[in-house]
């Protein structure tokens, strides 16, 4: 099955919805759950996430399979002074062959191309050993402890991107 990385926009929102209903109780596992008023409220958050990332603050990113199902979601937010935060979640019927890994790489090339950072954080909840092993497998390294969204325990990580990040690594998804 091809997978392809793209740019969120707003006729992804359909399926993009279907991807966080589906998964909800999956990605409740290990990170904290959106809420009953995120899927309340869905269309007019997704407007606002887009407003923002018109304004370069965020950047925004859907795993997009060749029937339009939305498979992943790998998102840059917090950008700044040439960094910010690495997010990212998968299907669950998704999980295991190498989506996040490869997503992840082209998501960092992107960071360094497209939108001039220089480096990259994220945090993974210990218990989430596939999280964790994406982020060591991408080349981020472990700087400490963190709390999570839910008030659990993690593991702080931070990539330095450098200027050959892009030029050295290489798995779009395909």
């Amino acid at each position: 099955m091809s997978v392809v990385l793209e740019r969120l926009r707003p006729d992804h929102a359909p399926a993009l919805l279907v991807f966080e209903r589906e998964n909800r109780a999956f990605f409740a596992a290990t990170v904290a759950d959106r809420g009953d008023a995120y899927f309340a409220e869905f269309d007019a958050r997704l407007r606002a996430l887009l407003d923002e990332q018109e304004e370069g603050t965020v950047h925004f990113h859907v795993l997009v399979a060749e029937d339009g199902a939305i498979l992943g979601r790998i998102n840059l937010v917090d950008v700044a002074d040439g960094a910010a935060e690495l997010g990212y979640r998968i299907a669950e019927a998704a999980t295991g062959r190498g989506l996040a890994t490869r997503g992840v790489l082209e998501v960092c090339r992107l960071a360094v191309e497209e939108y001039g950072l220089r480096r990259l954080h994220a945090g993974a909840a210990k218990e989430n050993a596939a999280s964790r092993a994406v982020l060591t497998r991408v080349g981020f390294g472990a700087v400490g402890g963190a709390v999570m969204d839910d008030g659990g325990t993690g593991i702080s990580y931070e990539l330095d991107l450098g200027g050959s990040f892009g030029r050295e690594r290489s798995g779009a998804p395909s």
